[in-house]
This record gives C-alpha cells, structure tokens and sequence, in this order.
C-alpha cells in the first residue's frame, strides 16, 4: 500500500512538471515580444540591498542617466536598490527604462523609476536570466551579492563558450571587485581553470564616463542586435 501511495505521489509530481511547461513557455513568449520592441539596452546589476544615499546608489544613477544620454535604455532585475538606482537614472535621462521583476519571498518589490508599458514579471529566474542576457548590447555590475556574481558569471560563460557573441561586462568600484579578480588571476589562471584570454571578457571602472567609453567603443565596429 505505501508503494503504490508513493507512485501516485511520483506520478503526480510529473503531470504537473508537465504543465508546468505551458507556464513557462507563456513567459519566454510574453518576454520576447515586449523585450523586441524595445531597442538597444545596457543591463544594470548590483545589491538590492544598497540604500539611496550610498556612493554605489548615487554611482549606479550616474551611470545608468549617462548610458541612457548615450541612446541605451536601461533594463534592471525591477527592485530596490541598485536596481532602483539603475531605473532612477534612466529616468532622470528620459530614457528607456525596464525592469525584469521575479516573484521572491523577500527584498523584491517594483521601483517607481519603471515605464509603466516596461515592467515584466516573472516566476522563473531562468526565464528572466535569458531576457537580460538576450536584450542587452552590455552588463554593467555594480557591487552585489550572489544573485549579481550569479549574472555576471553566467554572461561570462556563454561569451567564453560561444554560446552567445561578445558584449562589453564592466565592473564598476574597483576596491570591491579587485579581490575577485586577483583570486580568479592567483588561483583560477594558476590552476588551469580558465585561459588568459578569458580574463579580457571584463573590464573593472570607477566612473560613468569610463562606462560609457566602453560600450561606445565596442559598438563603433559591431552592430546592435539582439544576442542569439
């Protein structure tokens, strides 16, 4: 009798993996027709836990209002923080301003610096993963936790493993990510883990200017277009 209340149990995990299916194919759909109708954009990651008032918060405005007065939108994970601060920005440009938002227990709540036509929500942080990675000419990185080292090491992998074709990843606030790159140079290189010329995929800047001079200069010579 356990056995076969097991099996059911089983069996019924599977059908609902199944539909499961239908939901998730209804948010790549829905994501990929807003995401093609807005333009060329520069994704903006960081800790949604960093306050208004923080010099990574009044940087992350910075950098986003200079992007977005390149003609870049800004797309964001759609929360607080850094996020904020990113959406803040492009607003304050008038710039194109998109917020990728993901249904969390905690910390995640929409900003009020979204387009009101621009704001997605998703369940799957697979599906929004694709989205940023897809819509993005560049990934601009500010200080975070592991949902931000989870974005950058996953543009990092599909550029080193051709999955997708290069795009500018900048790190901005040297005295936060110097460590990480001083251990992928000490340990990583040192071990074999990775060639010498995967450490060019990033580049690590303390200024928006320095951000905008980056992906200025990539997109002198490569056309802006969606990613794969």
């Amino acid at each position: 009798m356990r056995k076969e209340q097991h099996h059911k149990g089983w069996n019924e995990i599977k059908t609902n993996d199944s539909w499961a299916l239908f939901k998730i194919m209804g948010e790549f759909v829905n994501g990929f027709e807003k995401m093609s109708a807005i333009g060329p954009c520069v994704s903006v990651f960081g800790s949604a836990r960093t306050k208004p008032g923080d010099k990574y918060y009044e940087l992350a405005v910075s950098v986003a209002k200079s992007i977005a007065e390149a003609g870049y939108g800004i797309i964001t994970g759609g929360g607080p923080g850094i996020m904020e601060a990113g959406n803040r920005g492009a607003h304050l440009a008038g710039g194109t301003s998109v917020g990728l938002n993901i249904d969390l227990p905690f910390e995640q709540h929409d900003n009020p610096y979204i387009d009101g036509d621009k704001s997605l929500d998703f369940d799957y942080f697979f599906v929004r993963k694709v989205m940023f990675v897809k819509y993005s000419q560049g990934f601009v990185v500010m200080p975070g936790g592991f949902g931000t080292l989870d974005e950058l090491f996953e543009a990092i992998t599909l550029i080193q493993t051709n999955k997708i074709e290069k795009f500018p990843i900048i790190l901005v606030g040297s005295e936060f990510w110097n460590g990480l790159l001083d251990w992928i140079k000490d340990v990583m290189l040192k071990m074999g883990n990775i060639s010498p010329s995967d450490l060019d995929l990033i580049q690590i800047v303390d200024t928006e200017k320095e951000v905008v001079d980056i992906i200025d200069s990539f997109y002198k010579g490569n056309i802006l277009s969606p990613n794969f």
